[in-house]
């Protein structure tokens, strides 16, 4: 390497890496900008192309959230378990502990903008020995997490299609098969469209998430200015008294419980916000955009989700006749008492088509993480999954490989509206845990050692930090219970998510102690290592050996970091 430039240090660069503190990696493939030099410090090569900016990954990161079609297919959840004071107050206490996560992950995208993120930051902060095991944990909690959306939103959107199809015709009444066979179409229309290049992906996303955007305004407007609730013989709206202290009994666990099952709702909807995370890679300025658009996208999820929620409650005339509809969507059935039929479908109709941008977004950010995991040989047949096309330069293997595995869970549907219910709990909690997994571990193995990324908490970090782990270990033994007990449990009533979630983690933890652990040694370096004066030492496609566990790092001296961060690129030779 001639030249008189200065090498940059990876212990110089604002991020948390598993390379040792010697010189940037350097990839002769191309002269190394300031988002690639970040990357090539986490041990990785740039293969995507940065189109995305941090308007068009808030985009994408909202179509995945989808406020509109995530309420519409978890309302069942919501107002079922707890009634309206869960749907108003009751989401409150949830977004507390879910702005939380998502300000915390925000906290380590900054410091980890890699498309493997989650699952990286488990790798390096875990304590010594326990990297790739946290890793490993991680990775394949997030990955069930990002496998189930697609299926579980395109699932409801079907269900409203057929649910629209039997308003228009009260003598149709949709079927388990016909349900099943349009919701795998729509899976495949969704695998076509993610195999697309990243530029037409970040073009049709920002459409599919202005589109969703506008869509909730609209029916936020729309349910209390149309509602004919008065023509009914009732109030316009429900007094306050009844919809902010009434607890709807709808399982057998005491109110309080009831209205902790019922965040299951929140969770689901708000479960996207990860998303920027995972197209880190793809995004320019990632380690400042990436993470503003996870807290972007949590408040005004968690703001318009609750506005939503508020006009719903005010509007519903009768819980029971929502959820026993034989539309077989709650939504659906929501509307038809207290709208008038044309508006219904309006309506439905705007929620459908949100549904389908919704269910894009989750195919898109589902194949990225599936894409960084191979990349480090997580699944069996890794070598197909972790190829990039070299006409669209997406992971097109990788967005089919998790098409059909939705597919083959859509089989759920013919177990009865409780066995597929288990996809939506199953990507609650998934999220959940592969969510705070590093989050649990920076905080409390960490701790004030963490090297933070320009985007960070500051002091309130670990405060934040604590609440964001402690509501998820609330919650995850929540999600797993059944709505009834004793006698009235049965098997179509059973919360199957410990069996669809836990058998395959079960599996996972089995793989790991008889043979992954021989092999899996976390995040692998892909990228070349010349360091100056060693031009002869390079490792390729190797994983790191004797590498310390971050956790054991000496606190880094934040002048020193500020000063590498404000340097400009090095002008690698």
């Amino acid at each position: 390497m001639a030249g008189s430039t200065r090498n940059r240090s990876v212990a110089e660069e604002p991020v948390t890496s598993v390379l040792p503190g010697g010189d940037v990696p350097y990839d002769p493939s191309h002269d190394l900008d300031a988002d690639d030099e970040l990357l090539a410090s986490l041990g990785y090569k740039s293969e995507f192309k940065r189109e995305f900016g941090l308007f068009t990954t808030f985009c994408v990161s909202f179509a995945v959230l989808g406020l509109l079609p995530s309420f519409a297919s978890t309302l069942f959840y919501g107002m079922g378990y707890a009634g309206t004071a869960g749907m108003t107050w009751g989401w409150i206490i949830a977004m507390v502990g879910i702005q939380c996560v998502a300000m915390s992950m925000a906290e380590l995208c900054s410091s980890m903008p890699t498309s493997g993120g989650l699952y990286y930051a488990s790798a390096v902060l875990a304590p010594p020995g326990w990297g790739p095991f946290a890793a490993w944990i991680t990775g394949w909690s997030n990955w069930l997490g990002q496998v189930t959306a697609a299926p579980s939103v395109d699932y409801g959107v079907a269900a409203m299609i057929l649910a629209a199809a039997s308003i228009k015709n009260p003598d149709y009444v949709p079927t388990s098969y016909q349900t099943f066979l349009l919701t795998v179409f729509l899976m495949l229309i969704h695998g076509v469209m993610s195999s697309f290049p990243t530029k037409w992906l970040a073009q049709i996303n920002s459409g599919g998430s202005t589109f969703n955007f506008i869509a909730l305004v609209i029916v936020i407007i729309l349910i209390p200015a149309g509602t004919d609730r008065a023509d009914r013989g009732l109030p316009k709206f429900a007094p306050s008294s009844e919809v902010w202290g009434t607890i709807y009994q709808g399982t057998s666990f005491p109110a309080g419980v009831s209205v902790l099952m019922s965040f299951i709702g929140v969770i689901w909807t708000m479960s996207g916000y990860d998303s920027p995370f995972h197209l880190a890679e793809e995004c320019s300025n990632a380690n400042i955009a990436s993470p503003r658009a996870i807290v972007l996208t949590s408040a005004t999820g968690g703001l318009f989700g609750w506005f939503l929620q508020v006009v719903v409650a005010y509007t519903v005339v009768n819980i029971d006749e929502v959820l026993e509809s034989d539309l077989g969507q709650p939504f659906a059935a929501y509307l038809m008492q207290c709208m008038p039929q044309k508006m219904t479908l309006a309506i439905l109709a705007l929620t459908i088509i949100a549904g389908f941008a919704m269910g894009q977004g989750c195919m898109i950010a589902a194949s990225r993480v599936t894409f960084a995991y191979a990349r480090d040989d997580c699944f069996p047949g890794s070598r197909y999954w972790k190829q990039v096309n070299q006409t669209t330069l997406t992971p097109v293997n990788a967005v089919w490989f998790n098409c059909v595995i939705g597919i083959l869970l859509l089989f759920l549907i013919f177990g009865g509206d409780l066995a597929i219910g288990a996809l939506f709990s199953i990507g609650a909690i998934a999220a959940f845990i592969a969510f705070t997994t590093p989050i649990f571990i920076r905080v409390f193995f960490v701790g004030n050692r963490f090297r933070a990324g320009p985007w960070n908490l500051g002091r309130a970090s670990i405060p934040i930090g604590v609440v964001a782990s402690t509501f998820v270990a609330l919650m995850v033994p929540i999600l797993c219970l059944p709505s009834v007990t004793g006698k009235d449990l049965t098997s179509d009533l059973m919360n199957w998510t410990c069996l669809v979630y836990g058998a395959p983690m079960l599996g996972a933890i089995i793989w790991w102690f008889v043979s992954a652990r021989k092999w899996f040694k976390g995040p692998k370096v892909n990228i070349e290592h010349m360091m100056l004066g060693r031009q002869g030492n390079v490792v390729e496609g190797a994983e790191l050996k004797g590498v310390e566990s971050y956790s054991e790092a000496p606190e880094v001296d934040s002048s020193k970091q500020k000063a590498g961060l404000e340097e400009k690129p090095t002008e690698l030779q």
